[in-house]
């Protein structure tokens, strides 16, 4: 997993906003490549991509939810894709939540028909959840708290499994969905000890809490805004959690 963007809510100054990219390599019955599905592709993310992977050679989109600090640059993804000089690429398949299609090409400014249905095969996650095989993964979306429809998306290949919490504060479904996995991406928007709002994000100190809840041995902290310090957030977790915590940067690479 590459850390593409990590900024909370919109860019900083050192990252875009959120985007990760997952690779495994897999047999696909044509010979061994490397699989890369995108988990969100915020403000920012897609030159920030650019550096870490050829953009064409994304199998899948997965986005957490529609606010545009998660999925805006799929804008962006859409000119690339149909205008390069080699000519309109595949159409490849992007998940969401119910809308995401007509989200996007409002972004746009696009009449929903056809949208972008000409470069992306649009699906849907159901309310309980979704379980979607994309070569070597499994992904499960289970639906978690936020003032719009949100998933936490757990993301496994090979034996080894991650979960990216999307936006969400403490929920069963966040816990569903982290229970067990060998690395945990975990949003940190607010501050323990704030008065913060209830039902929208979560804070360092209950990323650690729920890693260790889920008994998980690796804790990556995102989404931190830039007005706060990820550090600060990250100290906020471990005074909860006994395991490896790091906080996310652009570039940064995590074998699972």
């Amino acid at each position: 997993m590459t850390v593409v963007g990590c900024s909370g809510s919109f860019p900083g100054p050192d990252s875009p906003a959120s985007c990760y990219l997952v690779e495994a390599t897999h047999d696909d019955g044509t010979g061994e490549r490397t699989w890369r599905l995108l988990l969100d592709l915020g403000s920012g993310a897609l030159g920030s991509l650019q550096r870490f992977a050829d953009p064409l050679a994304i199998d899948a989109v997965l986005l957490s939810h529609l606010h545009a600090d998660h999925c805006l640059d799929l804008c962006g993804y859409h000119v690339l894709r149909r205008y390069h000089p080699d000519g309109q690429q595949p159409r490849i398949p992007v998940w969401g939540p119910a809308g995401t299609a007509d989200r996007i090409a409002r972004g746009y400014d696009l009449d929903p028909d056809p949208g972008m249905h000409e470069d992306f095969v649009f699906s849907e996650y159901d309310d309980a959840g979704q379980e979607v095989v994309l070569g070597p993964f499994t992904v499960t979306a289970t639906p978690v708290l936020h003032p719009v429809t949100a998933f936490a998306l757990r993301v496994s290949a090979g034996g080894r499994t991650l979960t990216y919490s999307g936006d969400t504060a403490p929920c069963e479904g966040l816990d569903r969905a982290a229970d067990g996995v060998d690395l945990l991406l975990a949003e940190a928007s607010f501050r323990h000890g704030d008065d913060n709002p209830p039902a929208i994000h979560l804070t360092g100190r209950e990323c650690g809490e729920l890693a260790s809840r889920a008994g998980v041995p690796r804790l990556v902290i995102t989404h931190v805004p830039p007005w706060y310090s990820a550090e600060a957030a990250a100290d906020e977790a471990r005074e909860v959690y006994d395991g490896d915590v790091v906080v996310a940067a652009v570039g940064q690479q995590h074998d699972v």
